[in-house]
């Protein structure tokens, strides 16, 4: 099996920074594309951030300049540090992983459970 756990969520006050972590366990062969989800309520699950295992990243316009998204690969490890917070980016942030397991090479997206960032005063 493989797991992701996230850490790192909680409340800010807007213009301020939270660092979320992820970390990817269990029987991995090899991990490609890792992602940052974020879902607020009453609102569909939206990509935040994606970062390949080479390093590329892309960022939805919303969060481009103030989120930057970076991975450990010996360590299987994904991190989304988020400066100038705003009320809006209050949500559920969600890690994914593109995962191929060890047994038979089966390739699958695995979630995490999911960390809530809120943002107020």
């Amino acid at each position: 099996q493989v797991q992701l756990v996230e850490s790192g969520g909680g409340l800010v006050q807007p213009g301020g920074s939270l660092r979320l972590s992820c970390a990817a366990s269990g029987s991995i062969f090899r991990i490609y594309n890792m992602a940052w989800y974020r879902q607020a309520p009453g609102k569909q699950r939206e990509l935040v951030a994606t970062i390949t295992s080479d390093g590329t990243t892309n960022y939805a316009d919303s969060v481009k300049g103030r989120f930057t998204i970076s991975r450990e690969n010996a360590n299987n490890t994904v991190s989304l540090q988020m400066n100038s917070l705003e009320p809006e980016d209050t949500a559920v942030y969600y890690c994914n992983a593109d995962v191929v397991r060890v047994v038979l090479r089966i390739r699958r997206d695995y979630w995490g459970q999911g960390t809530q960032v809120t943002v107020s005063s």
